[in-house]
């Protein structure tokens, strides 16, 4: 696993541990809902057609989440995006360069 992918793991990790604490009460370990939604996440990310060179999800031009999880994790995003800055900065800092990137080769020209 690249270096790029661990830090994305690790990100959406922080984010759905965030989501669960704020808004399931959950403790250090997510909820077994939250728990679902971080291992499809992983999955998803595991298998990226793009792998290193994938662009940030919301640049992606591949929707690869089933309609249901994909809101579910709109949601976490919603809810951790503004937060994460102050609890993993480096994490938010290096998603937000992540993000300005373009990746290689991307069908839909994003």
């Amino acid at each position: 696993m690249g270096s790029r992918t661990g830090r994305e793991k690790r990100t959406l990790d922080a984010m759905i541990r965030m989501f669960c604490r704020g808004s399931h009460g959950g403790a250090d370990v997510p909820c077994g809902e939250c728990r679902e939604l971080l291992e499809y996440a992983l999955e998803r990310l595991s298998r990226c057609r793009f792998g290193e060179d994938k662009p940030t999800c919301a640049r992606c031009p591949v929707h690869c989440y089933r309609p249901a999880m994909r809101d579910r994790i709109k949601a976490v995003m919603r809810h951790s995006g503004p937060r994460i800055v102050w609890k993993h900065p480096v994490l938010a800092l290096m998603h937000l360069i992540d993000g300005r990137r373009k990746g290689k080769d991307l069908p839909g020209g994003r």
